[in-house]
């Protein structure tokens, strides 16, 4: 059993066991993510937790790399050092749960199974990207994996992510919708509206803040008068709690507790992943708000290094293992950007379909 580094916010209740009826549902399958397993037995999941978050790493990190030679153009929002997080949760979440994410979800699409050729097509702008190259880094939508998107609107996912959970809850639907946004989204005013009627209604809704202690270039201090959000959250009559976000295991563990809640009827949840972010805001941000003590600190807990050693000192990886994963992900990432480069572009033709209706016929 996976031990959560959780702690929970004095304001809230336990959360309810599952009905019997629920208890005798089979177990969910998990949603399939990209890349191979290798592994089998007791420490696959781990092994597979890792592999996750090296994928989502190399594919920011070739992003950066793109975008500094001008290949992939507008705002891209990096996600390194948060990896932990997307994939924690998605890890609980099952093929028939949804998601919302943030304007900063190329991590939350990669843990969710969408292709990594999909999406760097889309950020290429390419056809063949998942939002047919019209989204690109912050539009990224799968309905297919029921991701139903980025947004680049602040909190704006939040109450889409309400309705999606509302429409399910009243076809009685076992289903778990699942929202990510940051801790600057807590200050807006549909985080609140959320809370009160997800709470009110008694939805099936995961929501999950990932903190990382700056809305832009805010610390949370300067912004927040009580910077214990799930605190504040547990006020909405809603189970919350906060977890290490630097910590795959313990997201997970803290996620499965969750959902496994929601699903026996207990309402929406709220869960406080405490993370840290080592890039800027975005690419354009010159990050002079933070000191840079502070941001090694915080990579002293990157996420990766943390599982790694873990595994390492358990045996349950060596050299050889991490290396092949390395190469595969690696070789994986190299074959999405040759495919996005090979991919065609939108014909011009084309660029008004999806914004304005036919004119109507005339008889």
């Amino acid at each position: 059993m996976l031990m959560t580094r959780e702690t929970r916010s004095r304001t809230t209740a336990e959360p309810r066991k599952p009905s019997k009826k629920t208890a005798k549902k089979p177990a969910r399958k998990k949603t399939p993510t990209a890349g191979p397993r290798p592994h089998a037995g007791p420490d696959a999941d781990r092994v597979r937790l890792l592999e996750s978050m090296l994928r989502i790493r190399r594919f920011e990190e070739r992003c950066v790399e793109l975008y500094s030679a001008a290949t992939i153009r507008g705002f891209v929002h990096l996600y390194i050092g948060e990896e932990a997080v997307a994939v924690g949760v998605n890890d609980a979440l099952g093929p028939d749960d949804s998601v919302v994410a943030t304007y900063r979800e190329h991590g939350h699409a990669l843990a969710r199974g969408v292709p990594a050729e999909a999406i760097m097509a889309e950020m290429y702008g390419r056809t063949t990207g998942c939002s047919g190259g019209r989204g690109g880094s912050m539009h990224l939508f799968d309905a297919s994996r029921r991701f139903y998107g980025g947004n680049a609107i602040v909190a704006g996912g939040l109450p889409l992510a309400a309705g999606v959970a509302l429409a399910d809850h009243m076809r009685g639907l076992d289903r778990v919708t699942c929202c990510f946004f940051g801790d600057g989204a807590f200050a807006e005013g549909e985080f609140h509206e959320t809370a009160n009627l997800a709470a009110l209604w008694r939805l099936p809704l995961l929501l999950v803040c990932e903190n990382n202690l700056y809305a832009m270039g805010t610390a949370i201090g300067r912004h927040e008068a009580q910077t214990d959000l799930a605190a504040r959250a547990g006020s909405y009559g809603m189970v919350a709690w906060a977890v290490d976000g630097m910590d795959a295991e313990a997201v997970a563990a803290s996620a499965s507790r969750a959902v496994t809640a929601i699903r026996g009827g207990a309402g929406p949840h709220f869960i406080e992943a405490r993370t840290y972010r080592f890039r800027a805001h975005s690419m354009y941000d010159p990050d002079r708000y933070r000191d840079r003590a502070e941001i090694e600190r915080w990579k002293a807990q990157d996420p990766i290094g943390l599982l790694q050693a873990r595994l390492r000192q358990e045996t349950a990886l060596d050299d050889g293992d991490i290396a092949a994963m390395e190469q595969r992900v690696l070789d994986e990432l190299e074959s999405a950007v040759a495919a996005a480069e090979a991919a065609p572009e939108e014909p011009v033709a084309d660029l008004l379909r999806h914004v304005t209706s036919r004119p109507p016929e005339v008889n």
